[in-house]
């Protein structure tokens, strides 16, 4: 089995960030973007799960960004979140009388399964490295499928450099800034799951500039930073985003899927 090991300001880190979110709960719902049907049908059709008594759980399920897209397929559906507010604003986005939601994280997360599909859409990154793979094996019943994805967005040059040369700024960050959550290596690795698949996609939006604000406000790491930093990231973020009404960008989502290996 891999785990991918953290120091302990890693941790620190984490745990102190995945927090946050729950304080913008309201913007976050407003400005995040859902995820595309395609690649959802994608996950049902290689776990194999279509209507009926299949179990699903969602780690992390935010607003109920991709919970809209798993609702409403007569799945038993468990979605859990470690912040009260998104919870109850994934509960009222989601009318679906078999989605069930949860606030806890998913080491503390009781249930004992079994599921025959654990999806979190860009959420595991938040989830402790040395639990989450083996939590998610051991709570599928065997051949049950894991499903994670991210999703970002690319913004067009010069603006994408620009936006990344401020993130860096702020962060005090000189080195190189990866885009790959570290599970990406750890489920290729792991002997806990059989063979990977992975898919993208991609999509054009053009948004309001005013969203694509939002969007940038509600990661971790705005939220990290000081009340003054804060203020001060947003000023030069509107300088950088004037004078457009809309943004035209491409939304990037990444899809690795694999099953629960047979013996454990």
């Amino acid at each position: 089995m891999v785990v991918t090991a953290e120091t302990d300001e890693q941790r620190r880190t984490r745990e102190r960030q995945r927090g946050l979110f729950d304080g913008v709960a309201e913007l976050y719902d407003a400005t995040r973007q859902g995820y595309p049907a395609e690649i959802v049908d994608s996950i049902f059709t290689t776990a194999a799960i279509g209507p009926g008594t299949a179990a699903v759980l969602e780690i992390g399920c935010g607003t109920g960004q991709l919970t809209r897209e798993l609702a409403g397929r007569a799945l038993s559906l468990t979605a859990i979140d470690i912040g009260a507010a998104m919870v109850e604003t994934a509960r009222r986005n989601v009318a679906d009388p078999m989605a069930r939601f949860q606030t806890s994280s998913f080491e503390d997360f009781a249930e004992s399964g079994p599921f025959d599909l654990i999806v979190s859409a860009t959420a595991f990154h938040w989830v402790d490295p040395s639990i989450g793979l083996a939590k998610a094996a051991r709570l599928l019943r065997p051949g049950g499928w894991l499903a994670l994805l991210t999703t970002g967005e690319r913004y067009p040059e010069p603006l994408r450099t620009r936006l990344r040369d401020l993130w860096m700024r702020y962060s005090r960050q000189t080195g190189k800034w990866t885009d790959q959550p570290a599970w990406v290596t750890a489920l290729r690795q792991t002997t806990l799951f059989g063979g990977i698949v992975e898919a993208s996609h991609t999509r054009a939006l053009r948004l309001p500039a005013q969203t694509v604000m939002g969007v940038e406000r509600t990661r971790a790491t705005f939220l990290s930073y000081s009340k003054q930093d804060r203020a001060n990231f947003t000023a030069d973020l509107t300088t950088l985003l004037e004078p457009s009404s809309h943004i035209d960008l491409v939304q990037e989502t990444f899809l690795a899927m694999a099953p629960a290996a047979t013996s454990r």
